[in-house]
């Protein structure tokens, strides 16, 4: 049985958030969240809402115990950019690109 929690147009780019999946992929929630609160990166505290928001989630069905979920998996994908532009030398423009992710996360009962 498994749960999960999305939040989709976060405004961070997804490499950034990658970086922290590796860390919590696989370990118990109550790890992965105690691990996450002492990152100093915006993207963990990111994280972290969506882990204790999939936990919720769980909360929710009888047939899950909340103590023994495992952080299945961490997707992130990259959502619409939106494209900025900067004033530059000689009357010029320069673009920045803003860029978005969705990002999932899916827990499941660790296998006894």
């Amino acid at each position: 049985m498994e749960v999960r929690a999305v939040n989709k147009y976060a405004r961070i780019s997804p490499l950034k958030v990658r970086k922290l999946a590796g860390a919590i992929k696989g370990k118990p929630v109550e790890v992965g969240l105690n691990k996450l609160k002492f990152m100093p990166q915006k993207a963990a505290a990111i994280v972290e809402k969506i882990v204790r928001s999939a936990a919720a989630n769980a909360d929710q069905n009888p047939d899950i115990d909340v103590d023994t979920l495992v952080i299945r998996n961490l997707i992130v994908d990259q959502g619409p950019t939106l494209k900025r532009f900067r004033a530059r030398a000689r009357g010029r423009g320069s673009r920045i690109l803003k860029r978005t992710s969705h990002i999932t996360v899916i827990l499941a009962e660790k296998p006894v």
